[in-house]
């Protein structure tokens, strides 16, 4: 035993009956000879615990000096942009020396770490918190250059595809008011798609970087799992977090993807990544070739027929396949049968995993951890629940139960998922990237606050094509490559995305592929 106790100090407040409380929940009891020594250890570790709070904490210190933070502020409703685009205004000038990001403009999905800026998590279950850190993320824009103009809106403790449920209001497609411009990473997408900032760096659990670019007409990359830090951003499931760029062209996703991506020397999801500095995907797609001669396109049957693809998005990216070949690559269709699982295996790995980051259980990661965050929303209370969106109370209600329920399913999912993974890799050995609709449609009416059914409604069935890669962590991107008629508008033409994926750690075919189809075609005409 590591734990070292004494006798107990009056000022301890465990009690003798507290071990059996705790139990209780469990439907289980330690035996009454056993009560006074279980007292003992569990009023040691309590003073074990008191030790370690009182110890400093320990979080990178940003360089406040050489990149200030000015005029924080949470924007008036003249500065606001597509409803509630913006989460807080602020201005940090990055390096005057340069670098990948000179010139450029950024704002930051509302979940990424920036000292000093008051953080939402588009949600008022709790007052927002403030964090002491900068995200790695922001730390290598700074240094690469960039400028970061403030931090954009994110749904409801990001558990939304849809870009009405903020706590903070609703952000409205930059193609057509009264629309969805998705989720997760809402305002961060609109701003770009408006040409407001260059650039946005969000996060994708399941689709929260390609679904807004998709109805937004932006082109966001979900990299391989761990190539970008995760340092400093809000956990939602921490086998599923990916955190990437989303910007007007592929060119500028590659900048970005280069400023950022690389072992940090903290998240241990980025042990497999390269040193951070030593990637050249932007002068990959400067010096490259223009075609795509030679190179193998699967297009996935299952991503086009599932019954939720909307036949005008089908056609359209269909159509933008068909430019691949007239631009030299050999395109042909592949099937992976087992894709169609991939909404059913995300589903559980996120609802029991994001239930455990909800409830402050989760663990096992070797990483930066934001306390202030989890001393500010935990624990819940039945005031902070009632206040909840219903996707979030739906998460913990589901990991709840499939916890009891099912005890062996989640290291289940993680092994089904590791199939899944291999099986995409085996049509990698053969094919440079697989392509298919980002999104089953186009950008949805906004849907309204009802009971949970009829409020979730208009995000299900958003990720059918978009979930599997973070279970599977393969580099995703969407580009816009056309349009389509809204559903309930025939007058109403937009955005489509097209989704290319590509094996474990080839982003740079993903990036060629879409900086070929750009550079030939232009997605608007």
């Amino acid at each position: 035993m590591s734990v070292l106790f004494t006798s107990i100090s009056p000022e301890n407040p465990v009690k003798k009956e507290d071990a059996n409380q705790l139990l209780q929940a469990l439907g289980l009891s330690v035996r009454p000879e056993e009560e006074d020594d279980f007292h003992t250890l569990l009023a040691a570790v309590h003073d074990c615990a008191e030790t370690v709070s009182n110890l400093p904490d320990y979080q990178p210190v940003p360089d406040l000096k050489r990149y200030p933070r000015q005029n924080v502020r949470r924007p008036s409703p003249e500065e606001q942009a597509f409803g509630q685009a913006w989460a807080h205004k602020f201005f940090i000038q990055g390096n005057p020396h340069g670098g990948l990001l000179a010139g450029k403009t950024i704002s930051l999905k509302d979940t990424i770490a920036v000292a000093g800026v008051p953080q939402l998590l588009g949600s008022d279950i709790i007052p927002s918190w403030t964090p002491v850190t900068d995200a790695t993320v922001v730390t290598r824009a700074l240094d690469a250059g960039a400028e970061i103009h403030g931090t954009s809106t994110c749904e409801n403790y990001c558990h939304s595809t849809s870009s009405y449920t903020s706590a903070q209001g609703t952000v409205e497609n930059p193609f057509a008011s009264g629309y969805s411009s998705g989720g997760s990473t809402s305002g961060g997408a609109a701003l770009v798609a408006a040409g407001l900032v260059d650039i946005t760096i969000g996060g994708d659990q399941g689709g929260s970087i390609r679904v807004p670019s998709s109805f937004c007409g932006c082109v966001g990359l979900k990299p391989t799992y761990g190539l970008v830090p995760y340092t400093g951003i809000a956990s939602g499931d921490a086998i599923n977090d990916h955190a990437g760029p989303i910007a007007r062209s592929t060119l500028d996703v590659a900048l970005c993807l280069d400023a950022i991506c690389g072992y940090d020397g903290i998240d241990d999801r980025c042990l497999g990544s390269p040193a951070h500095g030593s990637t050249s995907y932007a002068e990959g797609l400067r010096n490259g070739p223009e075609r795509l001669d030679g190179l193998r396109v699967g297009y996935l049957k299952e991503g086009f027929e599932h019954a939720a693809v909307d036949a005008a998005v089908k056609h359209v990216v269909m159509d933008a396949v068909g430019k691949l070949a007239e631009l030299g690559a050999v395109v042909e269709e592949v099937s992976i049968p087992d894709h169609y699982h991939g909404p059913a295996i995300w589903t559980i790995q996120q609802r029991i995993s994001g239930s455990m980051t909800l409830l402050g259980q989760a663990h096992g990661r070797r990483g930066l951890h934001l306390t202030e965050m989890e001393r500010e929303r935990l624990p819940w209370t039945a005031d902070g629940f009632e206040r909840a969106f219903p996707s979030t109370k739906n998460v913990i209600i589901n990991g709840l139960y499939l916890t009891t329920k099912f005890p062996d399913l989640y290291g289940k999912t993680v092994n089904i998922g590791r199939r899944l993974r291999d099986l995409y890799e085996e049509v990698f050995q053969t094919y440079d990237v697989v392509v298919m609709p980002t999104t089953p449609t186009v950008a949805p009416r906004h849907g309204s606050r009802g009971l949970p059914v009829e409020t979730l409604k208009p995000s299900m069935g958003l990720t059918i094509n978009t979930a599997i890669f973070d279970v599977t962590g393969h580099p995703a991107m969407s580009m816009p490559v056309g349009f389509a008629t809204a559903k309930d508008n025939a007058a109403l033409r937009l955005p489509v995305g097209m989704q290319i994926v590509g094996g474990l750690w080839q982003e740079a075919k993903v990036l060629r592929v879409g900086h070929a189809w750009e550079q030939h075609y232009d997605w608007k005409s």
